[in-house]
């Protein structure tokens, strides 16, 4: 496996560090990671990107050690959108630029995909469908999910609570990563807790999830604050593992009908959540022949 570099990018607001693979001069290849993770959760497909001509650049995003911990104290999709726009800027991306996001980073993409002026030829979401194309479905449909989702999705109203999941986050952490798909390495968890080494970064993480009921988000973020709660109107491909137990893989049947034409839906079997490191391979060629195509 190629080992990456190491980026320090200065956006003006907010210092994020990055792994990176590939030519610092070829088209440039964001790749954005979710919870709880890191950046290395794209070491397979970084290497693979960077060996097809892109210059992959994953960021650990904001709170997230090594890089800062955000002095507004944001953390809603509207900021992570927009750190994704500014990274692009600052590493002279161009209009061959792709975005691939898991988890947070696949909200991410889905936030841009929904505006008309964003500088990417494709994006990729894994893990996370959009909150629109949910809602899209007939409500026996979200019925006959939302039981089963509920149950996965414990953890969010747990991490509302004040104090108490900042405590306990080493043992959550691990315990997600076993009931999110199969056993997971031991070094991707190792990362994901890595990342998070004092209470400011804890809380920086389960900022994401607390964020969406704030009244109100940074005025630098404001203006395009809903475009998570819309759906999509680029093209996008999206990828989900059959047996993920965070995100009810339910929720992928019709979505190809919602998204804009051109997209791509598909399930990879045999993975979980965190399909990218479940089935590299698998997931590495959908997302080779999506950009190629």
């Amino acid at each position: 496996m190629t080992a990456p570099d190491r980026l320090d990018v200065d956006l003006g607001h907010l210092r994020l560090h990055a792994l990176t693979w590939g030519d610092p001069s070829a088209p440039l290849a964001i790749c954005l990671h979710g919870f709880p993770d890191s950046a290395w959760t794209w070491r397979h497909l970084g290497p693979a990107l960077a060996e097809v001509g892109y210059r992959v650049v994953a960021p650990f995003t904001r709170g997230y050690s090594p890089s800062e911990v955000p002095a507004d104290g944001d953390y809603h999709v509207a900021a992570l959108a927009y750190d994704a726009l500014e990274l692009h800027r600052a590493l002279d991306g161009d209009d061959r630029a792709v975005l691939i996001g898991h988890d947070w980073g696949a909200m991410t993409v889905h936030a841009i995909a929904a505006r008309a002026d964003h500088p990417f030829r494709r994006l990729i979401a894994l893990a996370v469908p959009p909150i629109a194309a949910i809602r899209e479905r007939s409500v026996g449909a979200r019925l006959r999910l939302l039981p089963g989702q509920l149950a996965k999705s414990w953890y969010i109203g747990f991490n509302q609570i004040p104090v108490l999941p900042e405590r306990v986050l080493g043992r959550m952490i691990p315990m997600l990563w076993r009931r999110w798909g199969p056993a997971p390495d031991a070094a991707d968890v190792d990362n994901a807790l890595a990342a998070l080494p004092s209470t400011a970064h804890r809380t920086a993480a389960l900022g994401y999830y607390r964020a969406p009921l704030r009244a109100r988000v940074a005025p630098r973020y404001a203006d395009d604050s809903t475009a998570w709660l819309r759906l999509p109107i680029s093209p996008m491909m999206y990828l989900h593992g059959a047996a993920d137990g965070c995100m009810h893989s339910g929720f992928v049947k019709g979505l190809a009908e919602v998204l804009p034409a051109g997209s791509v839906v598909t399930q990879i079997h045999g993975a979980g959540h965190f399909l990218q490191l479940d089935a590299p391979d698998v997931v590495g060629q959908h997302v080779l022949e999506y950009l190629e195509g």
